[in-house]
């Protein structure tokens, strides 16, 4: 029987509908009552726009072990909603678990959800849940996405309590770059809740759900970034305080009281952190409850990653250590093994051992011992002194030679400087750009962020295209003479070369000059030029990448890759 998790269904929230089947209090078949479809969502409340009418379109007439395409079977009802509904399934060409969405081709809402499908599916950001297929088929839409058995929604972190500091700044920080890196898209989620929000086994936080969501229930918004944030807002503040943000009980947590107002995570519970306090209060009230604050609401995903960057970085806490039981004598130890044990309660005397070498062939031993080392310290020194003087005089006579010759010839080195950047832009010389909004993450001076490459099949050599790199602008003319790059990974090996150019947007690579390459396996590489040369616009090209496993923490598939997080030019 395939395995079960709420975290990993992407479904559409109640809003206050009772579903028509699977409903939240049955035992399911593997005999675990799983409560998929939990407390009404406040629609107000949460700011993610209303509910359109479904028109008149009836489920369509489904059942477990009904195929899709001759792939998708079908496995389990998880909601039937508002004509639609959504199973876990069992894609038989690639044997794994998925997720579906079907609806009535005639349904009022089933051209939104294909667009929107077929939107996400196009943004491959693997902080959300993948949109794997939408099709129309058969009378029938289907929407298909990833499964993750290995997902916990934060609404069932959030059961047994508030996130640790640590843990909020993870999933506040992650939830915001990847809306701000949707919105940029033109994409918007406007369902973004509890039930939404995955963390997997590694520790990454996922979004499910993004337009697809909002489309299913016909949400929609005039204001989408301000809802989104203002979501965010809402999704920090149930993790620092296990309360909902609003008066109304919503995803098993409870709300404010009545008649008190959004009041700050830090005076709903003692010990929450200040500064993620301040955050959430900035997401959630952009009408201006933040004033007394003296901060700046954040009505965009992108301005809440600025404030997120701005805060000091929360640091994850210490391991526990537990200390190792008390040392306990045994009976073998106090040398009373093959004894009898002596009874409880009495004391028994503890016989010190008599005084090492303290016999007469003990005695003889240490004077030995003793003349020996005499002997061999007085050989030792006049041998020494034998040698510093036959030295001596040689040494004397070539000392003002040695001297007079070493000021005739040294030179004293030349003094080198660190050239400053004044802009970047990412260089393509043939098919599709790698991370171009990235690149000013190379020279901000620090070692966690940066730019990366996208994973290749093939390696190290980058055999589709003659290379990868970024253009730099070091604001006039100078004379550059290293380049020092701080990569993320090491291994096979990194082919790295320096061109000079002739504008932040050279037209070829054959229009630029060479100046200087290097091949490392190490995650620091210098780029040595020959001779000075001037220019104000140096490109870094890469053109061999090492191969490195999957990269949770930087969203990066296994594969040949390899990501610059600093660069430094000195002449």
């Amino acid at each position: 029987m395939a395995e079960r998790s709420t975290a990993a269904v992407d479904v559409a929230d109640t809003s206050g509908d009772q579903p028509l089947t699977a409903k939240a209090d049955q035992s399911t078949a593997d005999g675990v009552a799983k409560n998929r479809e939990r407390d009404t969502e406040d629609v107000e409340a949460q700011g993610s726009g209303g509910t359109e009418s479904p028109g008149k379109a009836s489920p369509p007439e489904l059942h477990s072990g009904h195929k899709l395409a001759r792939r998708y079977r079908l496995e389990e009802c998880v909601t039937r909603l508002d004509g639609f509904s959504s199973w876990r399934a069992v894609d038989e060409k690639l044997r794994r678990a998925v997720g579906v969405h079907i609806l009535p081709a005639d349904h009022a809402r089933a051209r939104s959800v294909l667009a929107a499908a077929r939107s996400s599916a196009l943004l491959g950001d693997p902080r959300f849940v993948q949109v794997l297929d939408a099709v129309e088929e058969n009378d029938l839409v289907y929407v298909v996405h990833e499964w993750l058995p290995d997902a916990t929604e934060l609404t069932t972190l959030l059961a047994s309590g508030p996130l640790e500091p640590y843990d909020c700044y993870q999933m506040v920080s992650q939830v915001a770059s990847a809306m701000a890196a949707a919105h940029r898209e033109g994409l918007a989620h406007l369902r973004l809740n509890p039930n939404a929000v995955l963390r997997t086994s590694s520790g990454q936080w996922r979004i499910r759900g993004l337009a697809v969501n909002a489309a299913l229930r016909g949400a929609s918004s005039d204001t989408p970034q301000r809802a989104d944030t203002e979501a965010i807002g809402a999704l920090l503040y149930a993790a620092l305080t296990q309360r909902w943000p609003y008066e109304s009980d919503a995803y098993g947590l409870a709300g404010l009281p009545k008649d008190v107002g959004l009041i700050a995570p830090d005076q709903v519970r003692a010990g929450v952190h200040r500064g993620l306090s301040e955050l959430s209060m900035r997401a959630l009230a952009n009408d201006g409850a933040t004033a007394s604050r003296h901060e700046s609401a954040c009505t965009t995903p992108e301005e809440l990653v600025k404030a997120i960057g701005e805060m000091p970085r929360i640091r994850p806490p210490e391991p526990a250590f537990t200390a190792p039981p008390e040392y306990q004598r045994t009976t073998y130890q106090q040398g009373t093994y093959g004894r009898p044990a002596p009874h409880p309660g009495v004391t028994q005397p503890v016989v010190s051992p008599p005084p090492p070498l303290q016999s007469r062939t003990g005695r003889a031993l240490k004077w030995a011992v003793s003349a020996l080392l005499i002997a061999a310290l007085g050989l030792g020194s006049w041998q020494l002194a034998d040698a510093l003087m036959d030295r001596g005089g040689s040494s004397d006579d070539n000392q003002s030679q040695t001297t007079d010759d070493g000021d005739k010839n040294s030179t004293a080195p030349k003094p080198t400087k660190t050239l400053s950047i004044e802009d970047a832009q990412e260089f393509v010389a043939q098919g599709d750009a790698q991370h171009p909004n990235d690149v000013k993450l190379t020279y901000d001076n620090s070692m966690t962020t940066g730019w990366r490459t996208s994973s290749y099949k093939n390696g190290p050599k980058i055999v589709i295209k003659p290379g990868v790199g970024i253009v730099y602008d070091l604001g006039s003319s100078q004379e550059v003479s290293a380049a020092t790059l701080s990569l993320r990974y090491g291994g096979n090996y990194t082919a790295a070369s320096l061109y000079a150019a002739d504008s932040l947007t050279p037209s070829s690579l054959d229009a630029m000059t060479k100046i200087g390459s290097v091949t490392t396996d190490d995650t620091t590489a210098t780029i040595k030029v020959g001779k000075p040369v001037k220019s104000r616009y140096v490109l870094v090209w890469l053109t061999a990448l090492p191969y490195s496993g999957g990269d949770p923490a930087n969203y990066s598939d296994a594969g040949y890759k390899q990501a610059i997080t600093n660069v430094k030019f000195t002449g």
